[in-house]
């Protein structure tokens, strides 16, 4: 898992330092140029006082929005995959509240900062599989601006409305390497949260699992839907062959699973994917929820008809949240 993270970070920076050259050769049609550009350097999280003082010293005058970046995946990211302090935590809250202009659907966010943000975003992937979920109290009574990170299970946890989050996500996804490190944090969530479920349960502790990582890979796949829409067919086709790419090409995508039934799980996805004809992988994985949650009823033996019903929730569960994205 460790090595994981690291591979992130790592590539977090090389794709920092690989926009900002594209930037000054002026390589205006490729992904990482696409959209407006930013009225104010950075978007004006460097002078943000609230971010500021959350970032303390690793926050330079002058410093350029790559290095800024930079300094938002050390303050925030901990030195153990996953745990964080109080500090940390409030830390990414602050930037990610401070993103939010309340003014806008959207945020046009600076190139610099959506590898960094992916790479914070995801070492927060309970935090985040809970807040695309929507089904935990926890992350919806504490999603204000203003109140603070908790603790639990030893680490402290951040929730922001889903609104701000949705438009956060949004922007990092402009970058579609960006995008699959957060989509494999989800799919790591989700098999996890599979895999945890008493052999025995039945009703909502049976059902909810399922439908709740449905809703946070619906949410998901509403974010790409936004993120292709806004581009030509040609563009629209380069950006989710991108995608499934680099999920493909994630090596540690199963290491450091506690649970080896959850690593079986996102292999058994990975595989099937894999096997797609390469012109359909990206339909294929706008099917994830439902491929997740088959595997699993299977590998539960779980009969064809309780089967059956199960995923037809899960659809449901996972349509609703891509249609409340991409909802005018």
């Amino acid at each position: 898992m460790k090595d994981s993270t690291s591979r992130r970070t790592t590539r977090a920076r090389t794709l920092i330092a690989l926009g900002i050259g594209l930037a000054v050769l002026g390589g205006g049609t490729t992904w990482l140029l696409l959209g407006r550009e930013n009225a104010v350097p950075c978007n004006g999280l460097p002078g943000n006082e609230r971010v500021r003082t959350s970032l303390g010293a690793a926050v330079q005058p002058d410093m350029s929005c790559a290095a800024f970046g930079e300094a938002v995946m050390r303050t925030t990211v901990g030195e153990r995959p996953g745990v964080h302090t109080e500090a940390q935590a409030r830390a990414l809250k602050d930037v990610l509240v401070a993103l939010d202009s309340w003014e806008s659907k959207s945020v046009d966010l600076d190139p610099a900062l959506r590898a960094p943000l992916a790479t914070a975003l995801a070492d927060y992937a309970p935090d985040l599989h809970a807040m695309l979920g929507g089904n935990d109290a926890d992350y919806i009574t504490k999603a204000g601006p203003n109140t603070p990170p908790w603790e639990s299970e030893g680490t402290h946890h951040i929730a922001v409305f889903p609104s701000t989050l949705t438009k956060v996500l949004r922007a990092i996804a402009e970058d579609p390497d960006a995008y699959a490190v957060l989509r494999m944090a989800e799919t790591r969530s989700a098999a996890q949260r599979l895999a945890a479920v008493p052999a025995q349960a039945s009703g909502h502790a049976l059902t909810v699992p399922p439908t709740e990582s449905a809703r946070a890979l619906g949410t998901l796949d509403g974010v790409a839907d936004l993120v292709t829409r806004s581009r030509n067919d040609e563009q629209a086709r380069a950006w989710r062959a991108t995608v499934v790419d680099e999920l493909l090409r994630e090596p540690a995508a199963t290491g450091g699973l506690d649970d080896g039934a959850a690593a079986d799980l996102i292999e058994a996805w990975l595989n099937a994917l894999k096997a797609t004809p390469e012109s359909r992988r990206a339909e294929r994985l706008s099917t994830q929820a439902v491929d997740l949650a088959r595997a699993w009823a299977e590998g539960r033996k779980a009969d064809s008809a309780a089967t059956g019903e199960l995923l037809e929730k899960v659809q449901k569960s996972h349509s609703t949240a891509r249609q409340e994205v991409t909802a005018p």
